[in-house]
């Protein structure tokens, strides 16, 4: 048998993924390119180690659920960039929901990129482009979205999302239980970045199986609120 890396297809894929009730109303007609992100996850995902072995039983819900949900709060068109891509997340579950979007999947390190690539190619996903890279460096780069999970603190990635937003530009972080801590701890850094209003918002249904808890921060926009505000929205 082939090794990982020599590609998606070199050993066989795990099929037992079924997808959850939910799934159909999130992704709709790209739902067969949903689960076979999903086998792919917990297939050469697993394998390479961009996941552990006991995150198989719970991608749909944890993973790719939890991050097609920020698609509900981003604009009608845009560039987005996903700071820390890693296994895709949230960045590929965003660009199959959202093909009006450009998608740029940012990931500094070789296997993990190596990886984003061939699944972009397996899923024929023409909105979304591999970047490697760190966010510091991407000086020349202007996106109107960003988008991050389990990167970073807020207080460090505001540092590395701010600067690649245009004015009137968001990030848009994927956060759990901390978000208020990480906002409050971060709120001399944001002001001094430009940021002109932040919000904490609740996604999804946090009593039922898909639920996402995220941190809104806008850049730099003269008709924007100024300050922190703390919202909790359901869709």
């Amino acid at each position: 048998m082939s090794s990982p890396s020599d590609g998606l297809t070199s050993a066989p894929v795990p099929r037992g993924t079924g997808a959850p009730v939910w799934a159909e109303g999130v992704f709709g007609e790209r739902l067969a390119l949903a689960a076979r992100y999903v086998d792919l996850l917990v297939g050469p995902g697993i394998e390479r180690g961009l996941l552990g072995p006991r995150e198989a039983d719970r991608v749909w819900d944890r993973h790719v659920g939890n991050s097609a949900l920020v698609a509900d709060v981003l604009p009608t068109t845009g560039r987005l960039v996903d700071i820390g891509s890693g296994a895709g997340l949230p960045g590929l579950p965003i660009a199959l929901r959202r093909p009006d979007l450009e998608v740029v999947l940012l990931e500094p390190l070789l296997r993990r990129s190596q990886f984003l690539t061939e699944v972009v190619t397996d899923l024929g996903l023409a909105n979304v482009v591999v970047l490697r890279g760190r966010a510091e460096e991407q000086k020349k780069r202007t996106y109107d979205l960003a988008t991050a999970r389990a990167v970073a603190p807020l207080a460090k990635l505001s540092q590395w999302a701010l600067p690649l937003l245009r004015r009137g530009g968001e990030l848009v972080a994927l956060k759990g239980q901390s978000a208020a801590e990480e906002v409050e701890q971060a709120g001399s850094v944001l002001t001094r970045l430009g940021a002109t209003g932040w919000t904490i918002e609740q996604l999804g249904q946090p009593e039922g199986d898909l639920a996402a808890t995220v941190v809104r921060v806008r850049k730099g926009d003269p008709g924007g609120p100024s300050g922190s505000e703390k919202r909790e929205e359901r869709a």
